[in-house]
C-alpha cells in the first residue's frame, strides 16, 4: 500500500518536475547562461510560488477578515466561556455572516506541502550521493522526451558547487548559506505571524494582559493560549535554527530552493499588504 501511494506520489508529482528542471536546463545552457542548473531551480521555485498566489491571497484575506472580527470574538468568548457550544455555534454564526471559513486558510498550507515535498524529491535525484554517471542515466530514465536527455551536469552555481553541503565543502564562503537561510526563514515566520492574528504574539499578549482578574487578583490564564504562544515562539525561533542546521548538512542546491521559496514568500506578503493600503 505504501509503495503503491509513493509510485503515485512520484509520478504526479516528481516526474513532472524533473523533467520542467531539465528543459530548464538545457534551454539555459544552450544560450550559455553560467549556472544553469542554479536558475532553474530558482525559475521553477519562483513559479510555483506564482501558481499557488491565488491561494496565497485567499489566506491573507481570510487572516485580515479574523483580525478585524477579534474584537467580536473575543466578546462572544467572554459571554459564552461557561457554555462551549453555545460558544461554536455563535463563533460559526459570526464567520457565516463574514462569509469566511477559518479552516480555508490551512488549504493553502495542505496544498503546497506535496508540491513543496516533490520538489525536494527530485532536487535530491540531481544532488543524491550515487555515482555520477548513474545519477544521469536516472534522470535521463525519467524524461517524457528523449531530446531532453541530458549527457552532463554542471552543477556550479556564483561560486558554489551546488551537490556540495556547507559541511562538505569546508570552505567559509559555504557557511553563508546557512546564514541567509536561517535568516530568510525567521523573517518569513515573522512577517507570516504578524499578517495572522492567530498566530500574532503581539495580540495574544494584549489579549492575556486584558482579561478579567480572578477574585484572588490574579491573572486568568489560558491554556490554549500558552500553548499558542509556546508553538509560535518554536516557529519564530528554533524553527529557522533547523532549517539552517539542514542547510549546513545538504546540497546547496537545496538550499537555493529554500531561499527562493522564502524570499518570494516574503516579497508577496509585502505586495499584498500594500495593495490593501
Amino acid at each position: 500500500m505504501l509503495q503503491t501511494i509513493g509510485t503515485t506520489f512520484h509520478t504526479i508529482f516528481v516526474i513532472p518536475i524533473i523533467n520542467v528542471l531539465v528543459m530548464l536546463y538545457d534551454v539555459l545552457t544552450s544560450v550559455g547562461i553560467p549556472g544553469a542548473l542554479g536558475f532553474a531551480i530558482i525559475t521553477i521555485t519562483v513559479a510555483i510560488r506564482f501558481l499557488m498566489h491565488p491561494l496565497f491571497q485567499k489566506q491573507m484575506k481570510t487572516a485580515q477578515v479574523m483580525k478585524d472580527l477579534k474584537p467580536q470574538l473575543d466578546a462572544l468568548q467572554k459571554k459564552y466561556k461557561k457554555d462551549p457550544k453555545k460558544l461554536q455555534a455563535e463563533q460559526l454564526k459570526l464567520y457565516q455572516e463574514a462569509g469566511i471559513n477559518p479552516a480555508s486558510g490551512c488549504l493553502f498550507a495542505i496544498i503546497q506541502m506535496p508540491i513543496i515535498f516533490g520538489l525536494y524529491q527530485a532536487l535530491n535525484q540531481f544532488f543524491n550521493t550515487n555515482g555520477y554517471s548513474a545519477k544521469i542515466q536516472e534522470i535521463n530514465k525519467q524524461l517524457y522526451f528523449p531530446n531532453f536527455q541530458i549527457e552532463n551536469l554542471n552543477t556550479l552555481f556564483i561560486g558554489f558547487d551546488l551537490a556540495k553541503s556547507p559541511a562538505q565543502a569546508g570552505l567559509w564562503f559555504y557557511y553563508l548559506i546557512p546564514v541567509l537561510t536561517a535568516g530568510l526563514q525567521f523573517w518569513q515566520s515573522k512577517v507570516t505571524m504578524t499578517a495572522n492574528p492567530m498566530t500574532d504574539l503581539s495580540a495574544i499578549k494584549d489579549d492575556k494582559e486584558n482579561k478579567e482578574k480572578d477574585k484572588d487578583g490574579k491573572k486568568e490564564g489560558s491554556t490554549s493560549e500558552e500553548f499558542q504562544k509556546a508553538m509560535n515562539t518554536q516557529m519564530k525561533y528554533f524553527f529557522p535554527i533547523m532549517i539552517g542546521y539542514f542547510s549546513y548538512t545538504l546540497p546547496i542546491g537545496l538550499s537555493i530552493y529554500w531561499n527562493a521559496f522564502s524570499l518570494f514568500s516574503i516579497i508577496q506578503h509585502y505586495i499584498t499588504q500594500k495593495n490593501k493600503k
